[in-house]
């Protein structure tokens, strides 16, 4: 399932997965992967500066992760274009959200906007049986 929101012209959808390869249900590890692509549907060129995410498991627990960029990277989008990438989080339950924001500069006139990255689900798929 494909999550997606539209902030200021940057449309973000998110796709998870659950990765049982990595996980360890008996230790509370349960680690999820998430496909990001950002699409660029505004006539400015934009570039990517900073991430801001909320992290919920189903206990209660919540975390935030802030740095800059995305794995490493500060893509900038051309109209038009998008930028894709995979990452991963681990969470101590087998049920789980995330949602947050990028932190974005349109290069025309160096203004920053924060465009949203939709709230999404990470369920461990023995979870829905």
């Amino acid at each position: 399932m494909v999550t997606t929101t539209i902030t200021d012209g940057v449309k973000v959808s998110v796709e998870t997965q659950y990765q049982p390869e990595y996980s360890n249900p008996a230790n509370e590890h349960f680690m999820f992967a998430y496909k990001i692509n950002i699409e660029n549907l505004s006539d400015y060129s934009v570039q990517l500066l900073r991430r801001h995410w909320h992290i919920f498991d189903s206990n209660g627990t919540r975390r935030e992760v802030e740095g800059e960029g995305v794995v490493g990277q500060q893509p900038v989008i051309e109209p038009g274009h998008s930028h894709e990438y995979i990452s991963g989080c681990n969470l101590k339950t087998d049920m789980g959200s995330m949602r947050g924001e990028y932190q974005m500069l349109r290069l025309i006139d160096n203004s920053v906007f924060d465009a949203q990255i939709p709230e999404f689900y990470l369920i461990a798929p023995f979870k829905l049986n």
